[in-house]
């Protein structure tokens, strides 16, 4: 509608019936008929833009099918203002004397005439005909709301009967209703940037992209691809709900070209109206995120005079950007750092879950019974600790089941609080007192926040995708929600960790003494998990990890002994009879790979 137009104001019969209805009804119908008289508005200045200036016949065509798709709205929007209005009736007398047309009827003639009223009297000042005829139009209006507050009166009595309220207009089409466009089901997720200048909306939308694998997208582009196909010289000229249906199927042609994708971020979000629109056709799938920040701090991110930026607000606001923050699913206050900013875009980007854990107890994981009864010990006291301490698991070997006294680690994961992390520390160290050099300890302490933030290491992506593909847990709190780990996320993880394993390795390499044996073993196992974890191949056990790394293009098959006569000749003090082999192994392990990168 015109900036400045006129609101439509019931009359107070009407607007005392309306106030009695339930808060849902109520509110439902006022935004109907708010969003009715904006579309008449629109109408209305469609109109006079088509019988106006010089336009193309392009134009005049956009123009067309403008009125259509508003014309459309409009019996839509009175066909759901009359499901709430017929609430009202009284079932009365089958005999009651039927209306003649129904209540949203009457509304959208009042709508109307308060535009018409409004137009009138703004040509007055220069039109004789027009200022005559506001006495007139303000007649009419009163004699409209006295007839539409006897006609609700008389309906609520059962007075009066009111016609059925559907409308079957088709507006060209041969089908009896308009198909309503729905999103694709490969469509999963969009967010949509919006926010005033220099707010960080393209910064926000290049992280979630380099970091979530996003296929980013701008509405403009969409827009004019979709007037291009349709033949339509302007776009932005036609209704906010036939701008988002032309922006939904846009996406669903991406999304259909790019069956891998799992999210689309568009910006920028100027358009409040056609950004409400696309909420109704997309649901969840469509996530609004508006990012807010002073004016002086947008100024001083700019480098632009404060002018410019004021300018360029200015523009943004005449097409309702402002409004879009009411629309909004997550509203990002972008004046604090950008460990803050990154953080919540990666909780709404990849928002975590309720994770089924499976439980355990030290004494199921095949630990000897001294350091089960000390894992069990440190078990029961930071469950004791409350909700401040979310998760305790063993990681690796016992969850595998192939933990080996005297040669395996125990890798503990702690989910806590930062708060609770304190006392976490604590009892790690009555836990050390109790194994008595019985097992190395080896904690990984993590907050909450950092995981559904993503903010991980490769290999505690590892654990957490373990753990959801059933490896125990000793300790989980109801209702905990973790970050879902994908074996694609595993693959790109193996990508950034597997050169600093092998620079590892090569330094072990180096001293390759009997004392190294067990480290050099270990980073030979990981290089090879993380190199079948790029072929897809998701191998567990170091003896299975190693057979089938020797499988892999160009490599030569490792001759390693097994883990059973390598743990047992490393705690029998005869590490040297076994170490020749290993190191064999790594020099061709170490050898394959810088062919391949060298190719």
């Amino acid at each position: 509608m015109t900036q400045n137009s006129p609101p439509l104001v019931l009359p107070p019969s009407l607007s005392r019936t309306v106030a009695a209805l339930q808060d849902k009804d109520r509110n439902r119908l006022d935004d109907t008929i708010t969003r009715l008289h904006t579309v008449n508005g629109r109408l209305w200045d469609t109109e006079d833009r088509v019988r106006g200036a010089l336009l193309s016949a392009a134009q005049v065509a956009d123009c067309k099918r403008e009125i259509d798709q508003l014309n459309a709205e409009r019996n839509l929007l009175a066909e759901r203002a009359d499901e709430v209005l017929g609430s009202l009736a009284d079932a009365g007398r089958a005999d009651a004397p039927l209306h003649t047309e129904t209540l949203a009827s009457v509304i959208d003639r009042l709508s109307v005439l308060t535009l018409r009223i409004w137009y009138s009297e703004r040509a007055a000042f220069r039109d004789e005909l027009a200022r005559r005829r506001v006495p007139a139009l303000h007649g009419q209006r009163e004699e409209l709301c006295a007839a539409l507050d006897a006609l609700v009166s008389d309906v609520v009595a059962g007075r009066r009967r009111l016609p059925v309220p559907a409308r079957f207009k088709l507006y060209g089409r041969d089908d009896a209703a308009p198909a309503e466009i729905k999103p694709s089901r490969r469509l999963r997720r969009v967010l949509a940037f919006g926010g005033l200048s220099e707010c960080g909306k393209s910064t926000s939308a290049e992280f979630v992209q380099r970091t979530c694998g996003a296929q980013r997208l701008k509405i403009g582009f969409l827009l004019r691809q979709a007037a291009h196909r349709e033949g339509l010289a302007d776009p932005y000229a036609l209704s906010s709900r036939r701008q988002a249906e032309l922006l939904l199927g846009e996406l669903n042609r991406f999304a259909d070209a790019h069956v891998d994708t799992e999210l689309f971020t568009i910006e920028s979000v100027h358009d409040d109206a056609s950004i409400a629109e696309l909420k109704r056709l997309m649901g969840d799938a469509l996530q609004i995120v508006y990012l807010d920040a002073s004016f002086a701090v947008r100024v001083e991110r700019s480098g632009t005079p404060a002018q410019a930026v004021a300018a360029k607000d200015e523009i943004k606001m005449s097409r309702g950007a402002h409004q879009v923050a009411a629309l909004a699913n997550h509203v990002i206050d972008n004046t604090g750092s950008i460990a803050a900013l990154r953080a919540r875009l990666r909780r709404i980007a990849a928002p975590p879950a309720s994770t089924a854990l499976r439980a355990a107890t030290p004494y199921g994981l095949g630990l000897p019974a001294a350091i089960a009864s000390a894992t069990a010990d440190f078990i029961d006291a930071v469950r004791a600790y409350g909700p401040g301490v979310r998760l305790a698991a063993l990681t690796g070997s016992p969850g595998e089941g192939s933990w080996i006294a005297g040669w395996s680690d125990l890798d503990l994961l702690v989910i806590a609080e930062h708060e609770a992390i304190g006392r976490v520390r604590e009892a790690l160290e009555q836990y050390r007192r109790a194994l008595g050099g019985a097992a190395s300890l080896g904690p990984t302490l993590v907050t909450l926040g950092e995981l559904t933030a993503r903010r991980i290491t490769p290999r505690l992506a590892f654990v957490l995708h373990q753990l959801q593909q059933g490896s125990p847990a000793l300790h989980a709190a109801p209702g905990l929600e973790l970050p879902t780990i994908s074996r694609g996320e595993l693959a790109f993880a193996a990508v950034r960790e597997l050169p600093q394993v092998i620079l590892t390795m090569r330094r072990l390499r180096a001293d390759a003494g009997p004392t190294a044996l067990r480290q050099l073993y270990k980073h030979l196992v990981l290089a090879c998990r993380l190199l079948l974890r790029e072929h897809n191949q998701w191998e567990s056990g170091p003896d299975r990890i190693l057979a089938a790394a020797s499988r892999m293009p160009g490599l030569t098959a490792l001759s390693v002994p097994s883990l059973a006569e390598i743990s047992s000749a490393w705690r029998d003090g005869e590490a040297e009879l076994v170490l020749k082999p290993v190191t064999v192994a790594v020099d061709q392990l170490l050898t394959w790979y810088a062919a391949q990168l060298a190719a």
